[in-house]
C-alpha cells in the first residue's frame, strides 16, 4: 500500500497519536459562479479579491467559505492562471478549493504541462524509471479520455447541494482591489485578517509605498510578461523608467525563466534591472536593505516565505503574495507598524515607479494596450 499524508491541527495530531485513529469529516461545499464582464484594464487578481469582498457583502459579513470547500466554476482559465484563485483559498479561510473547467480548457492546461515536463526531460532531468515521461503519458491518456467523451472534465452533479452559492458580478469590479492588513484598526480582531478588501481609490493616490514584491505562488508566467510590457509602456510614456521604491521580482520557476528568455521578455527585464540572480555566485546572506531599483531574484518564495528576504522594519510593502500577517514580510518598527498590502502585478509595478499608490487614472494609463490576465465566465452549464 501507499502512504497518505495530509495536514491537521495539533489537537487532531495529538488524538491520532493517543488513539491511533483520526477523524476526517467531509466539509460542505460553497459554489462560486460569475456573471458580467471585466473591463480591459482589470486583472484576474482583482476578481479573486472581489470574490471575497462580494461574498462577505452578500452574506452580511458571514464568511461562508470558512472551513468549507470552494467549488469555483472558473471554466475558461488555464491551470497556471487559475492557481491565482486556488492559492488564495487559505486566505479565504476555506479548507480547499477546486476549479470546475471546460473540457477544452483542461486539455490546454495539460498541453502546457506536457510542454514544460518535456523541457525538463530534454535537460536530462528524468530518472532511470522515466517518471517524467510517465507524467506525459498520463496527460496524453487523460486528453484522449476527454476528447472521446469517455471521461470529461470533473463536474458536480446537476442536483448537488451546497451550503451556500456565491455569484460574483464582474461588472461591479471597476478598479483594482487590494487586501489590506488594516494595521491600525481599533478593533484588534479585525487586523491581519485578509477580509479587508479595498478599492484602489480608497488610498487617494498618495499612500507611500516603501517596497514592491512580485512573486510567490500567486503569480504565473503571464505576470512576468505583464511586468515587461508595463516597463516598456512607462518608458514610452515618460521617456525613462525610474523607481522611487525597490521592486523585488522572484519568477515562479526556472523553466519559466527559460521560457521568458526564449520569448524575449527576460531581456526586457534585464534592461531595467539593477540586480540579477546568479546561481554560480549566490548571495551569502538574505537581503534586508534595498536600493530604488529592480531586483531579479532567483525563482522561489523570497519575501513571501518570511524567513528569507525581509523588508525594512516599519515599511509599507505592496506585494502579489498571499501573506499579510504581522511580521511575516515586514516587522514593526518603534515608530510605525509594518504592513503588507496585497494586489495585482500592475498595481505593484506602478506603486514602485511612483513610490506611492497610483490614482485610477495613472493606473489606466500605465496598463493601456497591455494584455492583462483576462477572465470571462463560461457560457456552458458545468454540471455532470
Amino acid at each position: 500500500s501507499k502512504g497518505v499524508a495530509f495536514g491537521a491541527d495539533s489537537g487532531t495530531v495529538a488524538l491520532a497519536l493517543a488513539t491511533g485513529e483520526a477523524s476526517m469529516p467531509i466539509p460542505q461545499s460553497v459554489k462560486v459562479t460569475f456573471k458580467g464582464s471585466m473591463p480591459d484594464y482589470m486583472d484576474f487578481r482583482d476578481v479573486v479579491h472581489a470574490t471575497q469582498a462580494q461574498m462577505l457583502h452578500q452574506f452580511g459579513g458571514e464568511n461562508v467559505f470558512q472551513g468549507r470547500i470552494i467549488e469555483v466554476h472558473i471554466g475558461t482559465l488555464t491551470a497556471d492562471q487559475a492557481f491565482t484563485f486556488t492559492d488564495w483559498t487559505a486566505e479565504m479561510k476555506a479548507k480547499a478549493s477546486i476549479c470546475i473547467s471546460e473540457d477544452e480548457t483542461l486539455i490546454e492546461s495539460l498541453e502546457i504541462a506536457k510542454g514544460r515536463i518535456q523541457i525538463m526531460i530534454d535537460k536530462g532531468m528524468d530518472n532511470k524509471n522515466h517518471v517524467l515521461q510517465g507524467l506525459i503519458d498520463k496527460a496524453n491518456k487523460r486528453i484522449a479520455e476527454i476528447r472521446s467523451g469517455e471521461k470529461p472534465a470533473l463536474r458536480p452533479d446537476a442536483n448537488a447541494k451546497y451550503y451556500a452559492e456565491v455569484v460574483v458580478d464582474l461588472d461591479q469590479i471597476a478598479e483594482p482591489m487590494i487586501a489590506d492588513p488594516d494595521v491600525n484598526n481599533k478593533d484588534v480582531s479585525k487586523r491581519y485578517t485578509h477580509d479587508t478588501i479595498r478599492p484602489l481609490s480608497f488610498y487617494g493616490g498618495d499612500k507611500k509605498v516603501d517596497l514592491g514584491f512580485i512573486g510567490s505562488c500567486m503569480v504565473h508566467k503571464g505576470d512576468m510578461k505583464i511586468l515587461a510590457q508595463m516597463l516598456k509602456n512607462i518608458e514610452k510614456q515618460q521617456g525613462k523608467v525610474e523607481f522611487k521604491a525597490p521592486l523585488v521580482v522572484a519568477p515562479p520557476t526556472y523553466n519559466i525563466v527559460d521560457e521568458l528568455k526564449a520569448e524575449g521578455d527576460w531581456e526586457v527585464l534585464q534592461k531595467y534591472s539593477g540586480f540579477e540572480f546568479d546561481d554560480n555566485a549566490p548571495k551569502a546572506v538574505a537581503r534586508t536593505e534595498y536600493e530604488n531599483m529592480l531586483y531579479l531574484e532567483r525563482p522561489g518564495c523570497n519575501l513571501c516565505m518570511g524567513n528569507q528576504e525581509k523588508a525594512s522594519k516599519g515599511d509599507t510593502v505592496m506585494a502579489t503574495s498571499t501573506r499579510l500577517f504581522q511580521g511575516r514580510v515586514v516587522e514593526d518598527s518603534a515608530e510605525k507598524k509594518g504592513e503588507s498590502l496585497l494586489s495585482s502585478t500592475p498595481v505593484v509595478v506602478l506603486s514602485t515607479i511612483l513610490g506611492r499608490t497610483p490614482s485610477i487614472e495613472e493606473y489606466k494609463q500605465a496598463v493601456e494596450g497591455i494584455n492583462l490576465t483576462k477572465f470571462a465566465p463560461s457560457h456552458k452549464l458545468l454540471v455532470g
